[in-house]
């Protein structure tokens, strides 16, 4: 079993306002991918980091095998999520897998 995990700073012109929104869709359309992208077993996202945080939002997900994080990296739906969801509104992003 692997773990993937992946923190974002949202972008600085992101408003406040705008960013309960973003992570709704964001959790959303991350959780939906199990049973689509093979070898993904859970995910879990985080949209509530306590203050002492350095990021603003958290995925952590866990996988059958090594071998499946890029599987799911190049996998159509994650792709399409990431490009939808999540790659037009953060930066700073962190990955640590083990």
């Amino acid at each position: 079993m692997v773990h993937h995990i992946v923190m974002w700073k949202f972008k600085p012109e992101i408003g406040e306002e705008r960013k309960p929104e973003l992570k709704k869709a964001m959790k959303e359309n991350l959780a939906g991918l199990v049973g689509k992208v093979p070898g993904l077993l859970t995910v879990e996202f985080v949209e509530e980091p306590l203050p002492s945080s350095t990021h603003d939002v958290a995925l952590v997900t866990t996988l059958e095998k090594a071998e499946d994080i890029s599987v799911y990296a190049t996998h159509p739906a994650h792709v399409a999520v990431a490009d939808t969801y999540v790659r037009p509104f953060v930066t700073e992003r962190v990955c640590l897998d083990y």
